[in-house]
């Protein structure tokens, strides 16, 4: 006998997608809001991000996107999605666990008197929604009892689906009220792969003596196909932009691949990076608390280790 899906009834996905791109964390919020549906779903966004119909790709039937907000509005956002919830139907929401979803997805559970799992990481198992704990050192399995839920992914959690499709796009229409946030000025952190939706990182500390000496984590990193990050110190001493510093302070990442060049691994680091896949750790020092959070270890003094790595990838690279 088949039990019935719990999830099937209506399943919202709220994405930030006011990106050049359909960032990945959206995709996989809306391949999570479908599978775990066991079909189409509505996905909900704003701003004026433009192809919006590819996310039929991942499994969204249609996308209603509310164009007049262009900025990350806590009260506006908890009442397009709660709107679009009561017009849908829906019993279950879907975030993704970034800045924005951590902005929303509470306000909306509070709003709608739902269950909130923040930071989800799997499909759930026998109803039950597996996170991680203290930083990441253990899981909880967490169910929700309640009529409504809310829920939000950790990113590089699900592989996106690409089942081919296109979804319709609808305009919001409804009054989310005025804005109550003002934005002055943005400052955008650069070109390529955000650090969240990286799936290689290539990443130093103060081992590497000093910001003249990047120059091989960069080359290290294009090589790889990875995006480059740092440690708070290299950070606070400006050796490298804030928006690399990854920790429990800074950004906290789930790549696939994880290379730490010059970081002893204190515990802070380690808390926003330990979700990675795979951690590689290269430092001079045997007793550097971060090998025992790796996956393969390199003790051996950067400025030999890294070159010989480069050249390995070049090669690696060439025989394509």
């Amino acid at each position: 006998m088949t039990r019935p899906n719990p999830f099937a009834m209506s399943t919202i996905v709220f994405i930030d997608t006011r990106g050049e791109k359909l960032p990945k964390a959206a995709q996989e919020a809306v391949t999570f809001a479908s599978q775990l549906a066991g079909g189409s779903v509505t996905a909900v966004t704003f701003g004026d991000a433009q192809g919006l119909e590819n996310l039929g790709a991942q499994g969204a039937a249609k996308v209603i996107v509310a164009r007049n907000v262009k900025h990350v509005d806590g009260q506006q956002l908890t009442r397009l999605v709660a709107d679009v919830a009561a017009k849908e139907g829906a019993d279950t929401i879907v975030c993704v666990h970034d800045a924005t979803g951590k902005t929303v997805a509470p306000r909306v559970a509070a709003r709608l008197k739902a269950g909130h799992v923040a930071g989800v990481t799997a499909l759930p198992e026998g109803g039950l929604f597996r996170r991680n704990v203290f930083s990441g050192k253990a899981r909880a399995f967490v169910e929700v009892t309640s009529p409504v839920k809310v829920l939000s992914l950790m990113p590089n959690s699900i592989a996106i689906a690409n089942s081919g499709g296109s979804a319709t796009v609808e305009e919001y229409s409804g009054d989310l009220g005025a804005a109550r946030i003002t934005v002055k000025e943005v400052r955008k952190a650069g070109t390529g792969v955000p650090l969240p939706e990286a799936e290689r990182v290539v990443s130093g500390g103060r081992g590497l003596k000093g910001p003249e000496n990047w120059g091989m984590i960069e080359e290290l990193a294009r090589e790889l196909g990875a995006t480059t990050a740092c440690s708070r110190p290299v950070a606070d001493m400006h050796w490298r932009p804030h928006h690399e510093h990854v920790g429990q302070t800074g950004v906290a990442i789930r790549p696939n691949l994880y290379i730490a060049i010059g970081i002893s691994g204190a515990i802070q680091h380690l808390a926003g990076v330990n979700q990675s896949k795979v951690i590689v750790v290269i430092n001079n020092d045997p007793e550097a608390p971060f090998f025992k959070a790796a996956d393969y270890g390199i003790v051996g003094d950067a400025f030999q280790v890294v070159p010989k790595l480069i050249e390995a990838a070049k090669k690696l690279n060439a025989e394509r």
